[in-house]
């Protein structure tokens, strides 16, 4: 979706905010499903397991060894663009295996890129884990794709009027992943320098990498 909206009127909502815990009855009907398929023999308890620890081990700080690895080798980037999964498993030895797509999108001078999941709350957890609760909250879900750049306003990103900003609605098969342009100024770092200014929303498109904030104290 692209950036038809310029928000220069007064604001008359609240700005996006952390949100609580997914309602009792939400996590009532978690319970109930989770139980009904052990029950059945569909998955067991161990694959429960074993998947919260898999999807425990994985952080932003997985990701932004991805995105800092594809600013400084380009042929790791085109691959990265290309065959996501693919390359990221070859490349770091994670285990990308999953039915479900992967698409990186490239921020450009022209074009910012955001994230979100209209639906519900399709994320990369591959890669960066857990969801924020904001990204899970309707007020985000919905605002994005109508005022991005007012969105972006809120999360501290004001971009320039001549780039435009793409919303991209993840899906339950598709997840995007946002490639932040690198910030001037990084010349001649390491990777590990690199990374640690790439927060999480540097990868939802919420955030940009700042060479004065390390991810720790931003993400």
């Amino acid at each position: 979706m692209g950036d038809h909206h310029h928000h220069d009127h007064d604001h008359d909502h609240a700005p996006i905010e952390e949100v609580a815990a997914a309602p009792i009855e939400d996590r009532i009907l978690e319970t109930a499903i989770r139980e009904l398929l052990i029950e059945k023999g569909v998955i067991s308890a161990e694959d429960v397991h074993r998947q919260i620890d898999i999807v425990d081990s994985r952080n932003p700080a997985l990701g932004a060894r991805v995105v800092a690895r594809a600013w400084t080798d380009p042929d790791f980037k085109e691959r990265l663009l290309a065959h996501p999964l693919k390359t990221i498993q070859d490349t770091f030895g994670m285990d990308m295996t999953t039915p479900l797509e992967l698409v990186v999108l490239e921020n450009t001078p022209e074009v910012h890129n955001v994230v979100v999941c209209t639906l519900c709350s399709c994320y990369p957890r591959m890669l960066l884990g857990i969801p924020p609760a904001w990204y899970k909250a309707v007020d985000y879900r919905s605002r994005v794709v109508r005022e991005p750049r007012a969105v972006l306003a809120e999360f501290g990103v004001t971009l320039p009027d001549a780039q435009e900003v793409r919303v991209s609605d993840s899906t339950a098969d598709l997840r995007f992943l946002v490639l932040p342009a690198r910030p001037e100024g990084t010349e001649g770092w390491s990777e590990e320098a690199l990374a640690a200014i790439v927060t999480r929303d540097c990868m939802i498109g919420t955030g940009l990498p700042d060479p004065a904030v390390k991810r720790d104290e931003a993400a």
